[in-house]
């Protein structure tokens, strides 16, 4: 690590932030349905939480590229969010909430590529050890999801948005104990990014990241919802998510020796084949709890070694001032459009077909984003790859 580098405080945010994640991922689906929405009302209701990662990461981070602050920019986004969130405490219908939803995830969408793009820069030339930093973020979504799921049995779904609120605050604390990385001076001229965004090899990139979370879509809406239709308990909810997270730890820990070692297309590959295997195996062996176990452990490869490669590849190619976009963009396009996507569609059929068939086209769909990856050999870049070996 870098000696200038802030790395409990950087892990401290990451800790706090992925903690309320842990939260509202697994059982926000749950405290809708316990207000009384049926499967559609849920499906576009968390939509709203993944649509305005499309605009609001990027509104924020082209402020922060031309300011250069950053972390202003997350303590003001922080702030608004959890101001706007006391409004879930006020009324709990549709559109009431459709509103609350829109605003507070607006701001806290804003904030996390910001942090990304400050966390890289603070790393310098070591960014390949971004995972070591990271996976505090997965032990504070362990904690929370563990936590809340044994107390939800005991003290109801009103626990949800009280939690959710607590972390918003740690989450504004945090953001005054970190500061901005230090400017480096370059000379490079990285123009416009829409000189990048035109390269093929980048679009074929974004399309992947659309479609994988696009797939993701059935997972994070009604997996919690799905388990419960099997009589699986709310505790044994909160241990299944974070079997999940524990093993995109464990890939943490070892991804700053893999990232050196391996071209990232090939990770990538890797992680996209294991991400089809796993939703058909959620798919078709939901009573099965040994096949459940193992395709949450494939949550390292679905979300642990296709995010640490996307980051490093977004870093590679946004490069200067465009950095802080870049992070934003891919958030935008990946978590924002093709969660969303992914999100209403799911809500849409879940009624109307089975899950089975629902989680199949998840495959089908990280399948496709599979068969790019494999049409395209110039993802990365050599020469930071190379860099990277150095180092």
């Amino acid at each position: 690590m870098t000696k200038q580098m802030p790395y409990w405080r950087l892990s401290g945010f990451y800790w706090v932030y992925f903690a309320s994640l842990g939260i509202v991922v697994p059982y926000w689906s749950l405290y809708l349905n316990s207000l009384g929405f049926d499967a559609k009302s849920i499906g576009e209701l968390m939509a709203i939480l993944m649509a305005t990662k499309i605009i609001a990461p990027y509104l924020w981070s082209w402020i922060a590229d031309h300011t250069g602050h950053c972390m202003k920019i997350i303590r003001i986004a922080s702030i608004c969010s959890s101001v706007a969130f006391l409004g879930v405490f006020i009324n709990s219908s549709f559109w009431w909430l459709a509103v609350v939803m829109l605003l507070f995830s607006f701001f806290w969408n804003a904030t996390l590529p910001q942090f990304e793009a400050n966390t890289m820069n603070h790393l310098g030339e070591f960014t390949h050890k971004y995972s070591v930093v990271r996976l505090w973020g997965s032990l504070g979504f362990v904690f929370s999801v563990i936590i809340i799921g044994t107390l939800l049995d005991e003290y109801g779904y009103q626990l949800v948005p009280v939690s959710v609120f607590i972390m918003y605050i740690l989450i504004v604390v945090y953001s005054f104990l970190v500061n901005d990385a230090p400017c480096k001076v370059t000379h490079i001229e990285h123009g416009s990014i829409f000189k990048v965004l035109k390269q093929s090899h980048v679009i074929a990139l974004l399309l992947v990241c659309f479609l994988i979370q696009m797939s993701h879509g059935p997972y994070y809406t009604f997996y919690s919802i799905y388990l419960k239709q099997f009589d699986y308990s709310n505790a044994a909810l909160g241990w299944l998510w974070a079997l999940g997270v524990i093993a995109e730890i464990i890939l943490f820990l070892f991804m700053h020796k893999l990232m050196p070692k391996y071209a990232p297309r090939l990770l990538l590959i890797v992680a996209l084949g294991l991400t089809t295997i796993r939703w058909l195996l959620i798919g078709s062996y939901v009573d099965n709890l040994l096949m459940i176990i193992f395709a949450q452990c494939l949550h390292a490869a679905s979300f642990g070694l296709y995010h640490a490669v996307a980051i490093e590849l977004f870093h590679q190619k946004f490069k200067g001032k465009l950095q802080g976009r870049g992070q934003a963009l891919y958030s935008a396009i990946s978590f924002g459009a093709g969660g969303a996507v992914g999100t209403l569609l799911s809500g849409a059929y879940w009624d109307t077909y089975s899950p089975q068939l629902i989680f199949g086209a998840a495959a089908t769909t990280s399948f496709v984003a599979l068969l790019i990856v494999l049409k395209f050999t110039n993802l990365e870049n050599k020469a930071a790859i190379h860099q990277s070996l150095k180092t």
